[in-house]
């Protein structure tokens, strides 16, 4: 893994990102259950994570769902590419469900975190077509 994450720039937004590379001990091991074990990442749970999750669970007024997860790629030989996928949407007929949230912790300002949050919808909501998004 790289000593520090890097930024990556998108329209709207600035990401963290760590790359990391790795050979299996085991090469039996899938992608699958390896990408099965990161996950959650700190990035969408916190640490630590039983701690988190369950905190999450008890606080949250909707079940995450679909929210977050790993997508990528695998080749024959088992490599490839997987990165964290925070922000989705799930689209069913003609209803889209936006999932995107904040990484709140002790000294979070709740106006910047909702600001942040409002941000991530609108880059989701401007992907759809949708140009009268709401502001906050």
């Amino acid at each position: 893994a790289t000593a520090q994450p890097s930024l990556h720039a998108t329209a709207s937004m600035w990401h963290l990102g760590t790359r990391i590379q790795a050979r299996l001990k085991d090469p039996s091991t899938t992608v699958a259950s390896l990408v099965a074990r990161l996950h959650p990442t700190p990035a969408v749970c916190g640490t630590p994570q039983r701690l988190a999750l369950d905190t999450i669970r008890s606080l949250e007024p909707v079940p995450r769902g679909f929210y977050a997860g790993a997508v990528g790629w695998t080749d024959a030989q088992g490599d490839g590419d997987w990165y964290v996928a925070i922000r989705c949407a799930r689209v069913q007929g003609r209803q889209v469900r936006l999932y995107a949230g904040a990484g709140v912790v002790a000294g979070s300002d709740p106006a910047d975190e909702l600001a942040e949050t409002a941000a991530k919808f609108t880059a989701l909501l401007t992907a759809l077509g949708v140009s009268d998004a709401p502001t906050t």
